[in-house]
């Protein structure tokens, strides 16, 4: 009788050990994209995972090797797609780095308020989600009706919402109407009660706090060893950020803090993104106020809205398109890519949504890139995920990727 007591406490032992694979994705709400995570689980835990990307590769640095300048900027829309005019300033800026172009300052200005606008669009998705998959939808409800008066915003600029191509090489294609100074007038006016009220909802929510304070934690050493940029870093301890590290686009003239976390797990990177969405926010109410004054001191400055030295890159008005044969020749060389640049090698950065977005460009002085690199921030940080959930439950799995904020497009571009 001992002996088969014995045997089934060995028994038992043994089915203790096995394990389960599950497979996260690829096409599964709670990835947020297009990319498969199998994991080992031994009933909730998580043993190891293993990521794989590719499901949506679509060789953007090859196609952009092969395309004129000006056709580029519609793929770095689609790079991280919920912070799309990012992407376009920083393609514009390297070319302007290549050619010399300085561009002025209420174009720098202009160009700050649609990026921050981005970035506080970028971070109120990822931050609602966070709710989201937590169980709490009712925040998500709150914030998307002011991205969804950004996209508006960008709308009235140029034209589009999700994938922009705003902005053009020098400054922009057109200046900001009337409307589309009231509408950011209104979102200024409107978004920081809301924005509260969201805090309110979350931040000290005890249920929100207990599933994330501790889950997909990463030390500040990992997190650079890894080549963390962004929110996912500053939440981890270090306060690298290019605005300040390497200011581009006059953010030298801007007062403005950057939040910085301790432990680098989901809740700091949540309470990271919210301070950013505030950082941002004054970021804006300084620009509106510096144009503001540039035009009271110069009113011949309200209508500029791009470098005059960029005037062979940049296309000329509508009307003049129609009406004068110059302008006619210099449109189509312009979209046609006729238009040579300088032989060089050059590499700019921004401060994205999820981190440095860079753009490392070889010209061989021919009407295309000879070579053209994408730093993908989120390519990056996505290789700890392992790490990051090892030991971890799936639910936490779920969580963690979220508070990443992993964009399949940026990702696997």
């Amino acid at each position: 009788m001992a002996e088969e007591k014995q045997h089934i406490r060995l028994a038992d032992a043994d089915v203790e050990k096995q394990t389960t694979t599950l497979n996260l994705g690829p096409t599964h709400p709670a990835t947020h994209g297009i990319f498969e995570n199998v994991l080992e689980i031994d009933g909730e835990k998580i043993i190891s995972s293993k990521q794989t990307v590719g499901y949506i590769h679509r060789a953007f640095e090859k196609i952009a090797e092969r395309r004129p300048y000006y056709q580029v900027t519609p793929l770095t829309d689609r790079l991280n797609y919920c912070s799309a005019p990012i992407n376009n300033m920083g393609w514009h800026m390297t070319i302007e780095k290549l050619l010399g172009v300085k561009t002025p300052k209420r174009v720098d200005y202009m160009r700050v308020i649609i990026m921050e606008l981005s970035r506080i669009a970028d971070h109120l998705i990822c931050n609602s989600v966070i709710g989201v998959d937590t169980g709490a939808l009712t925040g998500f409800t709150y914030v998307f009706q002011w991205r969804e008066l950004i996209y508006e915003i960008y709308e009235e600029v140029c034209g589009s919402r999700l994938t922009t191509n705003i902005g053009r090489v020098g400054g922009f294609e057109r200046n900001f109407t009337k409307a589309a100074w009231e509408k950011i007038d209104k979102f200024m006016a409107g978004f920081p009660k809301t924005m509260k009220e969201f805090e309110a909802l979350l931040t000290r929510n005890r249920i929100f706090m207990d599933r994330c304070i501790g889950a997909g934690p990463i030390s500040a050493e990992r997190a650079l060893n890894y080549g963390f940029t962004g929110p996912n870093l500053r939440a981890a301890g270090v306060d690298y950020d290019v605005r300040v590290t390497d200011p581009y686009c006059s953010y030298e003239d801007f007062d403005f803090k950057v939040p910085v976390g301790t432990t680098g797990d989901v809740y700091d990177r949540f309470l990271v993104r919210n301070g950013e969405i505030w950082e941002s926010y004054s970021i804006i109410e300084q620009a509106l106020e510096k144009i503001k004054k540039i035009e009271q001191d110069d009113p011949a400055q309200k209508d500029v809205f791009y470098a005059v030295e960029a005037d062979k890159y940049h296309l000329p008005p509508k009307e003049d398109v129609y009406t004068k044969m110059e302008a006619l020749i210099y449109h189509f060389k312009i979209v046609m890519g006729e238009i040579e640049v300088l032989p060089g090698e050059v590499y700019h950065s921004v401060e994205g949504g999820n981190g440095e977005v860079g753009y490392y460009l070889i010209s061989d002085g021919g009407r295309c890139a000879y070579r053209l690199h994408f730093r993908r921030p989120c390519f990056i940080y996505y290789q700890a995920f392992p790490e990051i959930i090892k030991d971890g439950l799936l639910s936490d799995a779920v969580v963690t990727l979220s508070s990443m904020n992993v964009i399949a497009g940026e990702l696997d571009a």
